[in-house]
């Protein structure tokens, strides 16, 4: 969203050609694929073997590469960031060589270019872990926010029955939380398709959203009315459907006067109950226009220099709309500040994919191994080949060789 994937000036790779299934064992569950590959392919590619991605975000149709590259979560309990899912990769780096890369061969490189935001080389190859697909029902309820964080200790954290799992906070109380979990059974189906249809018709998404964000009610509208006859029946699908969703379902009308956003904050599991209200004080205070805010949980990263989840975290993913002028964009950089200092006051951080506001000082103390990394990418890109807005901002110049 802030450029992260180009800068001025510069050659952008386009990877989505090079897309294909290299090899694939159904007995292992491991696939390997070109880096331009979309997760909605490879769902096409193993859903007839019963099998099912393990990490993935919740929309399949960006690629492989990307996905990697910003290093994604989901709603997989008991997993996290998606390194946790990846044997090997094959990177291209700056002086064209190709080198394998995984947790114990060219570690430093492995633990670099997942997260890494193509600072490094290009990915080239990916070699997946799959698990079972498997049918899910959908159980849902409300609770205090209060009341979240034991209920998840309880019934979710350890349940390796419990495949997906958020729970959204309603605006602008910010103390009530609609808990959804999709558990395995062996119920049948009450979907019949294995995976999202491709042509589905989103407009009816967006005319929701815009009741929610624009119409005076909307917020309430959505608690007690839309939300309640959403989940009036439990849902049963299998694990493949809810893991194909598409992310044009969150395309805008338009985005000529405003369009909705993404920001995202991750803050050890034990401070929830600390950061939430502090979260919710700054919101409302600059009047954001808040549209959901979602929590989802991870275990640790395994070791990326730019990990997000250097503890067992949970994550507050705020989708809010805002308006496109210059004034809307610099109220917005003044509550995102705030908020970063939040999460870094509780020792937690800020996700990197969205707008680059953050200082330069916030940015080195929500990643404190940012220097290692970018020891790293001197190494192996002296000249700084492949850079893009993130780099820009934050690869000091310093760093950088003159030459």
């Amino acid at each position: 969203m802030g450029g992260q994937t180009a800068t001025d000036g510069a050659l952008q790779i386009d990877m989505r050609r090079f897309a294909e299934v290299v090899s694939f064992s159904r007995e292992s569950k491991v696939i390997t694929v070109q880096a331009g590959i979309t997760w909605r392919k490879i769902q096409e590619y193993i859903d007839p073997y019963n099998l099912s991605v393990e990490i993935m975000q919740s929309y399949d149709n960006f690629t492989v590469g990307g996905s990697l590259s910003v290093n994604a979560h989901g709603r997989y309990v008991g997993l996290g960031p998606i390194v946790l899912s990846v044997r090997w990769i094959r990177l291209v780096l700056a002086d064209g060589s190709v080198v394998t890369a995984s947790p114990t061969e060219n570690s430093d490189l492995f633990f670099g270019a997942i997260g890494g935001y193509g600072a490094l080389g290009v990915i080239a190859e990916v070699t997946l872990q799959l698990t079972d697909n498997v049918r899910v029902e959908e159980h849902s309820q409300l609770m205090p926010l209060s009341a979240y964080r034991a209920f998840f200790n309880e019934n979710v954290r350890n349940n390796g029955e419990v495949i997906f799992h958020n729970a959204d906070i309603f605006p602008t109380a910010f103390d009530v939380v609609r808990v959804t979990s999709y558990t395995k059974t062996d119920k049948p189906v009450t979907t019949s398709d294995r995976l999202t249809p491709a042509d589905t018709d989103y407009s009816s998404n967006r005319r929701v959203i815009e009741v929610i964000s624009e119409w005076p009610g909307g917020k309430w509208m959505r608690q007690h009315v839309l939300d309640p006859w959403l989940y009036r029946k439990s849902a049963v699908e299998w694990r493949n459907y809810e893991a194909s969703y598409d992310v044009r379902e969150l395309e805008p009308v338009s985005r000529k006067l405003s369009t909705f956003v993404l920001q995202e904050y991750f803050v050890p599991a034990r401070r929830l109950e600390e950061f939430v209200p502090r979260m919710a004080e700054v919101l409302r205070r600059h009047h954001v226009n808040v549209v959901n805010i979602s929590i989802r949980h991870s275990q640790p990263d395994p070791g990326t220099y730019l990990a997000w989840a250097r503890s067992e975290v949970f994550c507050f993913v705020i989708y809010y709309k805002q308006g496109t002028s210059d004034s809307a964009q610099r109220e917005v950089q003044a509550w995102t500040r705030e908020l970063i200092d939040r999460a870094i006051g509780e020792g937690g951080t800020y996700y990197l994919p969205y707008q680059i506001l953050a200082t330069k000082e916030q940015f080195y103390a929500a990643y404190p191994r940012a220097k290692d990394f970018f020891k790293l990418k001197n190494r192996v890109d002296p000249s700084n080949k492949f850079r893009n807005r993130l780099l820009d901002a934050y690869y000091e110049s310093g760093d950088v060789p003159t030459h």
